[in-house]
């Protein structure tokens, strides 16, 4: 159970959020990570306030987090419910950090397991199709062309690929400098038919009106933000009669189209921004069977003998 401190009186869970953000950001943790943070400990104090349960840090217990993070599995998927429980985990680290608490609630408690359920690769033809569906010379065509190309080519994040400046493109090099996660820049490179792609859109973009904008990516009103580059996709996935694809699909594929054409493991990781070789068994998991097999055919054991 979380523990007050004998001379300190535990205040609600939202007074600390502030304060909790300003020790996260200077931890140099990025503005959306902060925001996701703040938001699963506010979903917290509505959920303890509509079931009666205490909302002073002090008087939370950890059946009130088992309940909170048991509501959250009937609700969404796993993976939410898991980031959810990052989340507060941190909270209560950092309270127990600032002599708030003694202990922390969840100090024993295990995360939600996830079942492995790998993300469905893109296949080529229906990457095809989408890209089919960007042909042409106008503006939006020349824009959403270079930026499917880039997710296919890169694997690259959402964020990643919508928060890249003018000056973020070296055609010279044939590679982007993006800012990951945690704040850890990396150059991603990309193909001939991405660049040229590029050098399309760049020359049409010195004649839009807001070319004056440092956001590589526009639209009527200046840079786009990652809920207009999804709506391009989703668009672009509509009009070429594919089925709906997640920004996310464009990465996971990348990385097996990697790994299966013979790429190394740590250039993968250098390559897609990973820290941990968790990540690349994660994103490797799609198709992996695939890959197994492939590998079997090319060394075929039984026929040494």
């Amino acid at each position: 159970m979380a523990t007050k401190l004998a001379d300190a009186e535990g205040g609600e869970v939202d007074e600390y959020l502030e304060s909790w953000g300003r020790r996260l950001r200077a931890r140099n943790r990025s503005e959306k990570t902060i925001r996701g943070y703040g938001e699963t400990v506010q979903l917290f104090l509505q959920f303890l306030r509509c079931h009666d349960m205490p909302t002073a840090v002090g008087d939370v217990k950890r059946e009130h987090v088992e309940a909170f993070i048991a509501d959250q599995l009937a609700r969404w998927k796993p993976t939410t419910a898991l980031t959810r429980h990052q989340a507060l985990r941190q909270f209560f680290l950092y309270l127990v950090d600032e002599g708030e608490l003694t202990d922390s609630p969840m100090a024993r408690m295990k995360p939600p397991s996830i079942p492995d359920v790998p993300v469905p690769i893109v296949t080529d033809n229906d990457l095809r199709r989408l890209l089919k569906a960007c042909e042409g010379t106008d503006f939006e065509s020349r824009r959403d062309m270079a930026i499917l190309r880039l997710f296919i080519d890169t694997g690259c994040r959402l964020a990643e690929i919508t928060d890249l400046a003018v000056e973020d493109v070296i055609l010279e090099a044939e590679v982007i400098n993006v800012v990951g996660k945690g704040k850890r820049p990396r150059s991603a490179p990309y193909g001939p038919k991405t660049s040229s792609a590029l050098d399309r859109y760049l020359r049409l973009r010195k004649r839009h009106p807001q070319s004056h904008c440092p956001a590589l990516w526009l639209g009527p009103k200046g840079g786009l933000t990652t809920s207009g580059v999804a709506q391009i996709l989703r668009r672009r996935c509509a009009t070429a009669g594919i089925a709906q694809l997640h920004p996310h699909q464009f990465r996971h594929t990348a990385a097996h189209a990697w790994l299966a054409s013979g790429g190394g493991e740590t250039d993968a990781m250098r390559l897609f921004g990973w820290k941990s070789r968790v990540m690349l068994n994660r994103y490797g998991a799609s198709n992996a069977d695939e890959r197994a097999r492939d590998s079997y055919r090319r060394i075929l054991p039984g026929d040494r003998i």
